[in-house]
């Protein structure tokens, strides 16, 4: 049976106060590694035999993978441990792709390892594509990754890394509009909707992720939010402005919205498909919709820091590529499985998990999805417009 509680319950504890985690052992091989940072250079860690490592070092969110909650073990490691004879030394270190940038970057921009094979960064924040283009990642070994084949298609040729070279996504999840159907009195998919309705006003909040909150008013405009032009850019700025201005919108959020929705103060917002699904459990009245004009779609993929162990990274990623595998994860886990052949897995162990459509979207609902243009969020003045525009 699905997890969820303690999803729930740090979904509900992160909305409230914040998490706060160490950062057990990262950088802890800083000291000068002989890694060149240098786009196009080639590093002792990918030119090494195929050989297995003894560790794999592996960051990633926190409950962000299955865990037993007898053992409060995470079994999916413990199997592939059993199967490889590779430790795996999990780290729930990353709280904020910016902030955990942060702690990476100057490292890799000396050429020094930063004691990690795998790391989980949310394209939708443009990181992946930006440590593409400085030479920061090692590329997957796809010589021992013949369960690449089980990706979903929907998510296989990204803008930033079209083949997949140097990304496999671990979870995905759709950007669209959370709401409370008795407060805003019925269906509500209308992105213009939420931003001008008047029995709203007040009610609304929108996130303060550039991707998520620019690409969904993009989408409403008519304009295209994978290929970003200054106009476009600017009309979507317009119109959320005009919207703060009136008062229609009450804040911009991470993932607090969660706990305002729940309890009724606010009633509509831009919201987290894999969020929704968790807050139902507790408040099935709840409901999220892919917008008419369409929705976003953000990936949070695992990556090579320059200097990991790209064979055995990419070892686990075969593993974890395996549907029995996914489908434990994505049992506790509940955000967008990238897998194919978890859902019928699933079908037979949690049928209510296998045919919720937060988790397993329709072909459909995958066609009305959207993935920002990379480039637009790496971009300084789009940037600082929209860190003005939501106050911070």
């Amino acid at each position: 049976m699905s997890q969820e509680p303690t999803r729930r319950e740090f979904l509900r504890r992160t909305a409230a106060a914040g998490a706060a985690l160490t950062v057990p052992g990262l950088l802890a091989a800083c000291g000068g590694s002989g890694i060149k940072g240098a786009k196009g250079t080639t590093t002792a860690a990918s030119t090494t035999a195929k050989t297995l490592a003894k560790t794999l070092r592996f960051s990633n969110w926190p409950l962000y993978i299955d865990v037993n909650e007898k053992t409060k073990r995470h079994t999916s490691l413990e199997k592939f441990t059993k199967k490889t004879g590779v430790q795996v030394q999990y780290f729930e270190d990353i709280n904020d792709n910016n902030s955990f940038f942060g702690k990476i970057e100057g490292p890799l921009a000396h050429g020094q390892s930063v004691d990690r094979d795998i790391i989980v960064l949310t394209d939708s924040s443009g990181l992946p594509a930006r440590m593409i283009d400085l030479g920061w990642l090692e590329k997957l070994d796809k010589s021992a990754l013949p369960n690449l084949k089980n990706l979903v298609p929907a998510l296989a040729h990204p803008n930033w890394d079209p083949n997949r070279e140097y990304s496999l996504p671990w979870q995905s999840g759709m950007t669209g509009i959370g709401y409370d159907p008795k407060k805003v009195g019925g269906e509500l998919t209308s992105i213009d909707e939420l931003l001008t309705n008047p029995k709203l006003k007040g009610k609304v909040t929108l996130l303060t992720e550039l991707g998520d909150t620019m690409g969904l008013v993009m989408l409403a405009n008519g304009d295209d939010p994978a290929k970003v032009t200054d106009k476009s850019f600017d009309a979507a700025a317009a119109k959320i402005e005009k919207a703060v201005k009136s008062g229609q919108i009450r804040q911009f959020t991470g993932n607090d919205y969660a706990p305002l929705l729940a309890k009724g103060d606010v009633w509509a917002c831009f919201a987290w498909s894999g969020d929704l699904v968790q807050l139902q459990a507790d408040h099935p009245g709840l409901v999220w919709n892919l917008p008419d004009t369409g929705g976003m779609i953000w990936t949070d993929n695992m990556l090579i820091p320059k200097g990991g162990n790209a064979f055995t990274a990419s070892t686990y990623m075969n593993f974890y590529y395996t549907p029995a595998i996914a489908a434990e994860v994505e049992d506790y886990v509940n955000y967008i499985c990238p897998v194919q052949g978890a859902k019928a897995v699933l079908l037979k162990e949690d049928p209510a998990v296998a045919k919720n459509h937060l988790i397993f979207p329709t072909p459909e609902m995958f066609a009305n999805t959207h993935i920002i243009d990379a480039k637009a969020v790496n971009n300084k003045t789009y940037k600082e417009k929209f860190q003005k525009l939501i106050g911070a």
